[in-house]
């Protein structure tokens, strides 16, 4: 299993979607800790814009009407996936249900793979990462991690209105530049569980 991220020396963009209520005081002070953002909630994250295009439909859900790319340090990725949990059980990673239940409980992250999208918003053989976090998880990402926070809503649309032009090839490259993040670099190995495909549903 690949994670796929823009990403640079020191950072790599994760997106999320909030309503503008909270995505327009992000950007313009660039933090989440501000009225709305309830860092006792699990928040989740993730490294594909086309999945965040997916999950917000283009950035028109309800409560999902602005798309932020963060640049978060890697060091905060790499913590992440050091302290996580699938969130669905594997045999392969865990002898038993019941110690995967109380792994689970424990992580302050957690790790979902769920099919990657084509332009079209298809789904792909290939997974995307979501990485889910809560308690110590969010106050670190809050506080410690975030670089930059930048509004791609208008990217969003932008994109949209090319794919429902039928200029596929004019879409795709507006895209953001993922390509394999370099998890064997990291200072600590990371457990073989958590790169584990899940079967799709």
């Amino acid at each position: 299993m690949l994670i796929r991220a823009a990403y640079d020396e020191h950072t790599l963009t994760v997106y999320q979607a909030y309503h503008p209520r909270i995505a327009l005081p992000a950007v313009a002070e660039q933090r989440l800790a501000l009225p709305g953002f309830k860092v006792e909630r699990m928040t989740w994250i993730k490294p594909s814009f086309l999945w965040m295009m997916y999950r917000s439909g283009w950035a028109t859900k309800e409560n999902q009407e602005r798309v932020l790319a963060l640049k978060i340090k890697r060091t905060g990725l790499d913590w992440a996936l050091q302290h996580a949990c699938l969130s669905h059980f594997n045999a392969t990673a865990h002898p038993s249900s019941t110690e995967w239940k109380e792994h689970l409980q424990a992580a302050p992250v957690r790790i979902q793979w769920d099919p990657e999208r084509d332009v079209q918003l298809n789904p792909l053989p290939q997974r995307a990462i979501q990485i889910g976090l809560s308690g110590e998880a969010v106050a670190r990402y809050v506080h410690e991690w975030v670089e930059e926070i930048t509004d791609v809503t208008a990217l969003a649309h932008e994109i949209q209105t090319l794919v429902q032009a039928r200029q596929i090839q004019a879409a795709v490259d507006r895209l953001p530049k993922e390509t394999v993040y370099p998890t064997r670099a990291m200072p600590h190995l990371l457990l073989e569980h958590l790169l584990l495909e899940q079967t799709a549903s």
